[in-house]
């Protein structure tokens, strides 16, 4: 190469700036303050922004490559040339693989098999630049050469090249393939500016580093190595992307802040606390309505155990387990309990939430509200206790109605009883007297005594004002207790009873009491509407069967004057009768107490006179599970055992005789 004079002599002539210097530093000083912005990002959410790491690295590594470029161009010697060459290809290797993994995580593309080819190639050529000859470029370096670069000399090798060099030369153009590979598919997906900003932006600055340095390398370029501003170019595109998914984050975030106020405030209007459970931190954000809900001070750190002691004691074992369950099962959350808040007041909460899982699929945070039901839960006991007094006066009203039959039913034994005792006394006066005739009398008065509290204990149960006692029933056993009721009764009314009990039905679930009231006041009905027909045309039939889906039936079936205009919906309207001294309520409380049940109460006119009431009531959880198995044997010796302590008029087991 030669150059004229004029030239020597600017090029002698000290430069006041020194452009190599001015541009690398500069290069240097921007990748650096990326990287540290990028890497404080990563720093705040670690899971979340592993794409900002890999961007931090990889403009560390360009600035290094920068550095070491300044020394290839600076080096006075052929040995500090060929170690600053040697160096510089590591950080290339890192940008190699940097690149590759910020497409894999940020794009979610790039062919996994040549990504692995890629690394594999650039990790050989790195252990080769260090293993062969001075370095990956060049087998020895015999001298250097001064060019002229940007208003100054720099260095440059003479010597033998490494025919190894077109490994790492290979491995910059499977990265371009990479790269286009990935782009195509991200465009494919319609994520078009992605695929152009990033993808677009590795394929023309990479293509061109690469180029840059490899005709530099081989002498087919007058000028020093440069590949630093190259990878400056991608670094800046990069950032750009990065920078614009960090603004709409921003502005993601002013919007979900603008909606959670108006969430608040929506939430607030309707009773609504809201609250974020993080399990990690253990630290439980709630919303101002919802820590007054729970009595905590606007300033005061929330944590499970302090929400756990708000809840009373006796509603913390199903708390706990509606939430070890919904974390297991990966449900939402529901809980109803109360709570005791540090003044003693008790407040009664539902709350529901659901679970947030993160980018690693385990659970973190749960989400929800709760709202107070105080006021309803106080509203439903009320409407519970007038209730359950309006069933207790309905009972006494039907034992009214009931009083001959039930004076009848209790004269029989005290008769038999004080017969029983006269004729004890007179055995007694005889000398001597006849013990075996005492021991028959003395068995009879224990018989009649017990006959009598039996009838008492029937009349106290349907008497006594309480709490619904649910238990397992068997309904024959139901229906047999209420003809022992009702059997006096029938006879006054000369009312025949036919029946027709299943041997083999489900148990049901219920409060016995509250169910012979149903069929107490069907009872009477029916002996009311058979009350205009001939003695000999009063036929009751009680039947009970198995129905559909797992339900038993109880039919109280009559001929009577039937139902008021055929309409089976309208004997059960409210303060409806056709008693002269009806109240209309009877039918009305009776179907309350079956749907309580979670069974139904309806009316059927019959083919001829009259009309059948059907009872229909869920079986037992009990029986559900065992689907009645092994049981009918317990039933029928239960029925046996009923049947015997009270006997069942003639008219009552089936027949058709009169009373």
């Amino acid at each position: 190469m030669t150059v004229d004079a004029p030239s020597l002599a600017n090029l002698n002539r000290p430069a006041l700036v020194s452009w190599v210097t001015a541009i690398w530093s500069m290069t240097v000083a921007a990748c650096l303050t990326l990287a540290l912005v990028h890497a404080l990002v990563w720093w705040r959410r670690p899971r979340l922004a592993q794409a900002n790491a890999l961007f931090a690295l990889l403009a560390v590594t360009t600035a290094l490559v920068a550095i070491a470029e300044v020394a290839l161009m600076r080096a006075a010697t052929p040995a500090q040339f060929g170690l600053a060459l040697r160096w510089l290809h590591l950080p290339t290797w890192a940008i190699v693989l940097l690149v590759m993994g910020f497409v894999r995580i940020y794009l979610h593309a790039g062919c996994r098999w040549l990504g692995w080819l890629v690394g594999g190639l650039r990790s050989v050529s790195l252990l080769l630049n260090f293993s062969i000859g001075a370095n990956l470029n060049y087998l020895e370096i015999r001298s250097l050469r001064r060019m002229p670069f940007l208003g100054e000399e720099v260095a440059a090798a003479v010597g033998t090249h490494n025919p190894w060099m077109l490994l790492g030369q290979a491995s910059f153009l499977l990265l371009v393939v990479f790269a286009v590979d990935a782009a195509m598919a991200v465009w494919r997906r319609g994520e078009r500016r992605q695929a152009l900003m990033v993808g677009g932006s590795i394929v023309f600055f990479v293509t061109m580093g690469s180029a840059q340095a490899t005709l530099a390398l081989w002498d087919l370029l007058p000028m020093p190595i440069t590949a630093s501003l190259f990878f400056l170019g991608l670094v800046a595109a990069m950032g750009f992307e990065l920078s614009r998914e960090m603004l709409r984050a921003a502005d993601i975030s002013d919007e979900l802040r603008a909606s959670e106020e108006r969430v608040t405030l929506a939430a607030e209007a309707t009773n609504l606390g809201l609250w974020v459970w993080d399990m990690a931190r253990d630290e439980i954000w709630a919303t101002p309505r919802c820590r007054s809900l729970f009595g905590f001070g606007a300033d005061h750190r929330i944590r499970f155990s302090d929400f756990r002691e708000r809840v009373h004691v006796e509603d913390r074992d199903e708390m706990e387990q509606a939430l070890r369950n919904a974390m297991e099962q990966q449900q939402p959350y529901e809980a109803q309990y109360r709570l005791v808040l540090p003044n003693g007041d008790e407040r009664w909460i539902v709350a529901a939430g659901r679970l947030e899982d993160s980018a690693s699929g385990s659970v973190t945070r749960m989400h929800g509200l709760c709202r107070d039901i105080t006021a309803s839960q106080r509203a439903e006991r009320e409407l519970h206790e007038r209730r359950a007094e309006l069933f207790h006066l309905s009972r006494v009203a039907m034992l009214g109605e009931l009083s001959a039959s039930l004076a009848h039913e209790l004269n029989q034994p005290l008769t038999a009883i004080l017969s029983n005792a006269q004729a004890a006394q007179r055995f007694l006066a005889n000398d001597p007297p006849n013990l075996a005739e005492l021991r028959e009398i003395l068995a009879d008065i224990v018989a009649e005594d017990v006959r009598a509290g039996e009838v008492i204990r029937r009349l106290h149960l349907l008497l006594k004002k309480g709490e619904i006692q649910q238990q397992t029933l068997h309904a024959n056993d139901v229906v047999l207790e209420v003809i022992q009721i009702v059997r006096n009764d029938l006879i006054n009314h000369c009312v025949t009873l036919e029946t027709a009990l299943a041997p083999d039905l489900a148990t049901i679930h219920g409060d016995r009491v509250q169910l012979q009231q149903v069929l107490l006041n069907l009872v009477m009905n029916a002996c009311d509407a058979m009350a205009a027909n001939a003695p000999n045309q009063r036929r009751l039939t009680l039947r009970t069967r198995a129905g559909a889906d797992a339900t038993v039936q109880i039919e109280v079936c009559d001929v009577g004057c039937g139902l008021p205009d055929g309409d089976p919906k309208r004997p059960f309207e409210r303060f409806f009768t056709t008693k002269p001294h009806g109240h209309g309520l009877g039918l009305s409380i009776c179907r309350t107490i079956l749907n309580a049940h979670d069974g139904s109460l309806g009316a059927f006119s019959n083919p001829g006179p009259g009309a059948t009431f059907r009872c229909t009531l869920p079986a037992s959880a009990e029986w559900r599970e065992t689907r009645g198995e092994g049981t009918r044997a317990e039933r029928d010796s239960l029925s046996e055992s009923l049947a015997t302590r009270h006997p069942v008029p003639s008219c009552a087991k089936g027949g058709s005789g009169e009373c």
